[in-house]
């Protein structure tokens, strides 16, 4: 009876403690976007090429691929020019031309600043808070490839904020870029609805569930353009929808910063041939989480316990819930190494053995 009353304690208290980077802020029930980009509709009815276009809805990223492969030049502009919005979130288009596509979507619109001449948009979906994906480095011709899953409170208008730096997706993305090689690149992925604040969504894997699919059909889409495999960085409520998408995903690695569980008991749940990895320092208020699940409510097991079973990142000298990526860790020298393909294939932490990378 003790232990059930534990229980239920527990889990009152994940409902009002879950989150991502917000920290004690009050939460509000969000709506998931999901389904094809914007302009689907015009898309599928466009028939200036003599022929129908790959539905956004239910071709394969590999499909889509191959569909752009027989275009020439002056086709692929003519789709860019007359739907942007769908070139540009359309998973397994080439890179080059979803960048022109986004850039030419995010004019004169209160998100132009991304449209910037130098700036990678590789995914822009203006629904909802809005969502967005950036490229930093060479992703055409990388030999490695990161991507950023993002926690509570991040969308178009603040995954680039200038507060907090290391604990947005453009700033974990710029850190590590250059905390990398020439041959690196990394995205910051905001392609998924995140709780806000505190509430039932940061408590549930209802977002998750829908995050999870997305992320996984982006990962197709880099696949589809040759992509190397890439190393998945998912930072809070972003680890449930890593967690939740590893059995499905693409990824040479997954590697999970305080988390506050991945709906999973242990690493072999999570039925993935990615390595994974677990960061979580001391000072991270994500610690007091309580790590169960039940009847919907918390997100299971901790990820970097040692019963977990996934490889240790040390994290001694990152400090808060978003200061993994600061320059001059040691959480962000490891997730280096494992960016570069440079990191040991140690065992998983258990006791007297810790899996670190070196």
């Amino acid at each position: 009876m003790r232990r059930y009353k534990r229980t239920l304690v527990a889990v009152a208290l994940a409902t009002t403690v879950v989150s991502g980077t917000a920290g004690w802020a009050s939460g509000s029930a969000q709506r998931p976007v999901t389904g094809p980009p914007p302009g689907t509709a015009e898309w599928n009815a466009d028939r200036s090429l003599g022929r129908a276009l790959p539905d956004p809805a239910t071709a394969e990223p590999a499909q889509v691929a191959q569909f752009f492969r027989t275009l020439g030049p002056g086709a692929r502009q003519r789709l860019v020019h007359r739907h942007p919005l769908v070139v540009g979130n359309l998973d397994g288009a080439p890179v080059a031309l979803r960048y022109e596509a986004n850039s030419r979507a995010l004019r004169g619109t209160p998100l132009a600043r991304l449209a910037e001449p130098g700036r990678q948009i590789l995914a822009f979906d203006p629904r909802g808070r809005g969502q967005v994906a950036e490229v930093y480095g060479d992703l055409e011709h990388a030999r490695h490839v990161s991507v950023i899953v993002p926690g509570s409170d991040m969308d178009a208008g603040t995954f680039d904020r200038a507060k907090d730096p290391y604990g947005t997706p453009a700033g974990m993305a710029n850190s590590l870029r250059a905390a990398t090689d020439p041959g690196t690149a990394v995205i910051a992925w905001t392609g998924y609805t995140t709780p806000v604040g505190v509430g039932l969504d940061a408590a549930t894997g209802d977002l998750a569930e829908a995050g999870a699919v997305r992320l996984t059909r982006f990962a197709d889409g880099l696949a589809a353009v040759d992509a190397p495999r890439p190393s998945l960085f998912c930072h809070s409520y972003g680890s449930v929808v890593c967690g939740l998408a590893a059995g499905d995903l693409r990824a040479a690695d997954i590697v999970v910063l305080g988390s506050p569980g991945m709906r999973a008991g242990s690493v072999r749940e999570l039925r993935t041939d990615a390595r994974v990895w677990a960061a979580k320092d001391a000072s991270d208020w994500i610690s007091k989480v309580p790590h169960v699940e039940l009847l919907g409510l918390g997100h299971g097991n901790d990820p970097a316990s040692p019963a977990f079973g996934a490889r240790r990142v040390p994290a001694e000298r990152a400090e808060g819930h978003t200061g993994y990526f600061a320059p001059g860790t040691d959480s962000l020298r490891h997730f280096a190494a494992i960016a570069t393909g440079r990191a040991a294939s140690a065992g998983p932490v258990s006791a007297g053995h810790e899996g670190d990378v070196r």
